[in-house]
């Protein structure tokens, strides 16, 4: 049945992303946003125990019984696929983000230069706004808990530009297994079977207004990771705080900075002298972060990821993640 309906993004789109959804999401969100710790993790946790006891107790029926310990397998595995699709993933095969807002899915590299300034001259502002001077770098007044009961704002703001992006009641979450997620190179994760936004409670607090901004937007139905990327920047850059626009603009500016360096090296390095060193020490102490927290397992991950995102009507992968540079230029241009 999957199979079937991603054939047809229209429908998806009418039917589910516009309708079902945001019913079933809604409901997620009042049952268990109120629960101030993540009940989604304690249920992967519990579940990953009780498939280990499981297994463990019928590891005889492998070999004496192995049709009917197969069907009890894959039994299973359906009812969650069935579940993941119905409560949340139909999203990734709905219509593209650019169709939905009247954006062009192409751009220039002159539109890119050009959108690239803005968001130099917007971000370089901000950061004056914000430091002593322009070597310094940003540190967020506030606690990350703040930080969360401040997200739904952007998208009050934003939801006046785009009716669809109401966002009420929130459930947005530390994740009890950041440690993990940290080693594993994620900032964050919806929970599909629970429509908790999980968001990585160790990540540098300059980065967390638009990381939990993107994982709202995986929770109002946009699956994608580029289009998520998309939306949380654009929530961040609607605040009214000035701290989630600096986080959101020069969130954008990165991607559009990293498109650049992949299009022509020498123009990167002399578009990279007009950003001011605080923004780039802000950049530089969230490469350092992850740099921190590397080992072997961690491109292992992302594989499984990559592979994850491909399954999922993301041709491309992770590099996927650069569609949301086509999002900005479009946008900014328009």
């Amino acid at each position: 049945m999957v199979k079937l309906l991603k054939q047809f993004p229209e429908v998806i789109e009418t039917y589910y992303s516009l309708g079902i959804y945001p019913v079933v999401s809604s409901l997620f969100r009042y049952t268990l946003g109120w629960i101030p710790f993540s009940f989604g993790d304690l249920f992967y946790g519990f579940a990953i125990i009780y498939m280990l006891r499981w297994l463990i107790l019928n590891r005889r029926r492998v070999l004496k019984d192995t049709k009917h310990w197969l069907i009890d397998v894959f039994a299973f595995i359906s009812i969650i696929y069935f579940a993941f699709h119905l409560f949340w993933a139909m999203n990734y095969h709905r219509l593209p983000l650019h169709e939905s807002l009247n954006l062009e899915a192409d751009y220039s590299t002159e539109q890119l230069i050009s959108v690239t300034e803005k968001l130099i001259n917007k971000s370089n502002a901000l950061h004056l706004n914000l430091a002593k001077n322009d070597s310094t770098k940003i540190e967020l007044p506030y606690s990350k808990n703040e930080i969360l009961n401040l997200v739904p704002e952007g998208y009050q703001a934003l939801e006046k530009q785009f009716p669809h992006l109401e966002y009420h009641p929130k459930s947005i979450k530390k994740s009890l297994f950041s440690l993990p997620l940290t080693y594993m190179g994620f900032s964050g994760y919806l929970n599909p079977l629970t429509n908790e936004a999980q968001i990585n409670s160790l990540i540098i607090s300059y980065r967390f207004p638009v990381v939990a901004s993107h994982e709202v937007a995986h929770q109002l139905g946009y699956a994608k990771e580029n289009e998520a990327n998309f939306i949380g920047g654009l929530a961040a850059i609607n605040h009214d705080d000035i701290y989630f626009n600096y986080s959101g603009y020069t969130f954008l500016l990165k991607h559009c900075l990293i498109e650049i360096y992949k299009r022509d090296n020498d123009l990167y390095f002399d578009i990279l002298k007009t950003v001011n060193k605080g923004v780039l020490k802000n950049y530089q102490e969230v490469q350092d972060f992850w740099d921190s927290y590397q080992n072997p397992a961690e491109p292992l991950f992302k594989s499984t990821y990559n592979n994850y995102l491909i399954a999922n009507s993301q041709k491309d992968g992770m590099e996927s993640y650069s569609y949301v540079v086509a999002l900005i230029v479009n946008y900014f241009n328009n």
